[in-house]
């Protein structure tokens, strides 16, 4: 730990750093890889929509000794609709039949309850319209769409307008690689899954807002120097900031991972799988994206600006001139003789000549 502490404080001080800006395009070149990857499973897969969003029928069964493969296939014969069952803490299942008529339900109850030797009141249903569910889904699309607009205003007022648009393509490439795993594992959408997209997209801004205002700090009078450019400093504000973002996100992410690995998978509490997914895929994309998109892309564009491009030049020109004087300095070797003397410090060597008269009692002759 004093080691990772030690390497924060170089890294903040510019001691020590890996150059995140002029790397950019190998990890524009991997995000847009990731990119295709999961638009094309959102458009061959498509998302699994839960009930609450395309309407259906929930049914709660007590403890049976029926398998989740059987119950399945129960219910698909009784509905005539794919279902989804999941095994219950308690021992019972939960069925989710989805495109179903409310009108339906009663029969699909007594159908099931035969089938898995349980009475028909023993079984609990939740029904959800479908017009219900199209406005749920509305609501939740407007929801995320009145964030970006805000998070867009906000990042322009308090940093400025090309802050603002990298933070908004951190955002949406957050949103489509997290999508785009819902589609390719099959996960079900619930409206858990909303909240844990809300969710992350704020602990992304978090992260890309931090390394923002320490670039906005470094960057007060760049154009009075000609030291750094201002892809030097973005490069040293992510590098200050690594070993922070670094140790938030895996703290995050190990009580999220606990309840996707542990409480979803060993447990089999399949109903926490809808937004732990969310949350641990939008956690590890939005600690990337702060990194390794937002700021590159912020000095991407300021680089454009004709007074950054002057800066450029003037940087570059005098580290050229600084690398043509030491090119042109001769160094010194030990056989040559050397400008001057170094300095003696203690009790000098005495010249020879200093020894006459020696052994005589004064200087006087006889």
């Amino acid at each position: 730990m004093s080691k990772l502490g030690n390497l924060g404080a170089r890294l903040h001080r510019g001691e020590v750093g890996y150059d995140f800006v002029a790397n950019r395009k190998i990890w524009y070149g991997i995000s847009i890889l990731i990119t295709i990857t999961a638009i094309l499973g959102l458009t061959v897969r498509g998302l699994n929509m839960g009930i609450e969003f395309q309407g259906g029928a929930i049914f709660t069964t007590p403890k049976t000794s029926v398998s989740v493969t059987q119950a399945e296939t129960y219910a698909q014969d009784a509905s005539g609709h794919p279902a989804v069952v999941q095994k219950l803490g308690t021992g019972g299942l939960r069925i989710q039949v989805a495109g179903v008529d409310t009108d339906k339900s009663d029969q699909i109850k007594d159908t099931l309850a035969k089938d898995l030797k349980v009475g028909s009141e023993q079984i609990n249903a939740d029904l959800v319209g479908p017009s219900w569910g199209e406005q749920i889904a509305s609501k939740a699309w407007q929801g995320l769409g009145i964030f970006m607009v805000l998070v867009v205003i906000y990042l322009a007022i308090a940093f400025e307008w090309r802050m603002a648009v990298a933070a908004l393509v951190a955002l949406i490439h957050d949103i489509t690689i997290t999508t785009g795993i819902y589609a390719l594992v099959g996960f079900e959408v619930t409206p858990g899954t909303v909240i844990g997209l809300l969710t992350i997209l704020g602990y992304s801004l978090y992260d890309t807002v931090v390394v923002f205002d320490s670039l906005k700090e470094q960057t007060k009078d760049l154009t009075k120097q000609t030291r750094w450019t201002y892809s030097d400093v973005a490069n040293r504000s992510i590098n200050s900031t690594l070993v922070r973002s670094i140790n938030t996100t895996v703290v995050a992410l190990l009580p999220v991972a606990g309840l996707l690995f542990i409480g979803g998978g060993f447990l089999g509490a399949g109903t926490l799988n809808d937004i732990s997914l969310s949350l641990f895929v939008g956690l590890a994309a939005g600690a990337y994206s702060s990194i390794f998109i937002a700021t590159p892309l912020v000095a991407d564009l300021k680089e454009r600006e004709p007074q950054m491009k002057a800066l450029r030049k003037r940087v570059m020109a005098k580290r050229a001139q600084a690398a043509a004087e030491d090119e042109s300095a001769e160094p010194q070797f030990a056989d040559e003789p050397q400008d001057a003397a170094p300095a003696v410090v203690g009790q000098r060597h005495q010249p020879a000549s200093r020894g006459r008269g020696r052994g005589r009692p004064s200087g006087k002759r006889r």
